[in-house]
C-alpha cells in the first residue's frame, strides 16, 4: 500500500499536492472546489493590505503550449475582505495557506496577522512576484530584506510561515539560507521568471505591463535546479526544513521529480489552467502508480533521492 500523506510544519495533509499561489484563489467556493478535487493543500492568491485592482488587460497569454506569461499585477481586495472565504475553503478539512505581500515589513506584518485570524492554516511570503509595488529590487532579491520580513512576520504570528523564493537571483542558496536563519518554517521554489514577449504585427509587447511572469513546462528545469540547491543549502546548514517545490508540474513524473529533487511537497499551477481542479486526481494518481512500480511506501523514501548525484556536481 502507498501511503501519500504527509506532515506539512507539523500539519497533516492528505498528499503533497498543493494548489500554487495565483490560481483560483480568492473565491472560497473556488478553492473548496480545488480541495475536494484531491488538492491535499490549497494557497490563496497573494493579498495585501489594501485593495490593489491590478495591471490592465491584456494580463495573461499563452505564447506556446503549456506556457503562461501573465502580469496582472497583484490584484486582490484586500486581506479584510477573505475572511469570509477562508471560512468557506475550510469546510473542505483542507488546509488554507494564506498568501500575502508587501512592500516592506510592516505591511507583510499587518497582512499575515489578518490572515492568520481569518483561519489560515499557513503564511506564504511572497516576496518573489515579478511585479514589485516599488522600484528597484524585490524583497526577495535581497538576503537581508528577506530575513528582516521573515523574522518580523514570524514575531507577529503563531502559525507555520512559508519563505517564497525566487529564481531571478544570482543565489538562490544565499537567500533560502537568509530566510532559514531568520526562523523560516518553510520554503517554497519557484515563483514564476521575468519574461517578454512580442506581437510583430504590432511591433510591441502583448501584456499591457510589457513584461511579465513566466510560467508553465519550460518553468520544471529551472525549478528542479533551484530546489535540489536550496536542500543542498538545508543540508549543509544540518537543518531539516520542508520545501515546497513550483514549476512545470503537470504530470505525476513531473511530481515525483521534484521530490527526488528533494521536495517534500508539490505546487501546482498552470496545469489547473489547462485541465481544471480534476488535474489533482489525475496528478495523485500517476504519483500512485509510479510509486507501486518502483516499491515505494511513503513519500519520504522519495524526497531527496536524487540528491546525492547532484550534490556530487558542486554547484
Amino acid at each position: 500500500m502507498v501511503n501519500l500523506e504527509i506532515d506539512l510544519c507539523g500539519i497533516r495533509l492528505k498528499n503533497p499536492l498543493i494548489l500554487a499561489s495565483g490560481i483560483l484563489g480568492l473565491k472560497g467556493g473556488l478553492l473548496k472546489r480545488v480541495a475536494l478535487c484531491g488538492a491535499g493543500a490549497v494557497t490563496t492568491k497573494s493579498v495585501g493590505v489594501r485593495k490593489n485592482p491590478g495591471y490592465k488587460t491584456p494580463n495573461i497569454i499563452e505564447p506556446y503550449p503549456g506556457i503562461v506569461l501573465n502580469a496582472m499585477g497583484l490584484p486582490n481586495p484586500g486581506y479584510k475582505s477573505l475572511g469570509k472565504e477562508i471560512k468557506i475553503v475550510k469546510e473542505s478539512g483542507v488546509p488554507v495557506i494564506a498568501s500575502v505581500y508587501g512592500s516592506n515589513a510592516h505591511e507583510f506584518v499587518e497582512a499575515a496577522e489578518g490572515m492568520e485570524k481569518a483561519g489560515a492554516d499557513m503564511i506564504e511570503l511572497n516576496v518573489s512576484c515579478p511585479h514589485p509595488l516599488r522600484k528597484g529590487k524585490l524583497i526577495g532579491q535581497d538576503s537581508v530584506e528577506t530575513a528582516e520580513v521573515t523574522r518580523r512576520v514570524k514575531e507577529n504570528v503563531k502559525i507555520p510561515v512559508i519563505v517564497k523564493l525566487s529564481p531571478s537571483v544570482t543565489d538562490i542558496q544565499e537567500i533560502a539560507e537568509a530566510a532559514i536563519n531568520a526562523g523560516a518554517d518553510a520554503l517554497s521554489a519557484i515563483n514564476t521568471i521575468k519574461a517578454l514577449y512580442i506581437d510583430i504585427d504590432r511591433g510591441g509587447p502583448i501584456l499591457s505591463n510589457k513584461v511579465g511572469g513566466m510560467s508553465g513546462i519550460a518553468l520544471k528545469p529551472i525549478a528542479l535546479r533551484c530546489v535540489a540547491e536550496i536542500a543542498i543549502k538545508a543540508r549543509k546548514m544540518g537543518v531539516d526544513i520542508p520545501i515546497i517545490g513550483i514549476g512545470g508540474i503537470f504530470s505525476g513524473r513531473d511530481a515525483i521529480e521534484m521530490m527526488m529533487a528533494g521536495a517534500n511537497a508539490v505546487g501546482i499551477g498552470t496545469a489547473v489552467l489547462h485541465y481544471g481542479p480534476e488535474v489533482f486526481g489525475k496528478v495523485l494518481s500517476e504519483i500512485k502508480n509510479i510509486m507501486e512500480q518502483r516499491r515505494f511506501t511513503r513519500i519520504e523514501e522519495v524526497t531527496g533521492l536524487a540528491l546525492g548525484e547532484i550534490e556530487a556536481c558542486n554547484f
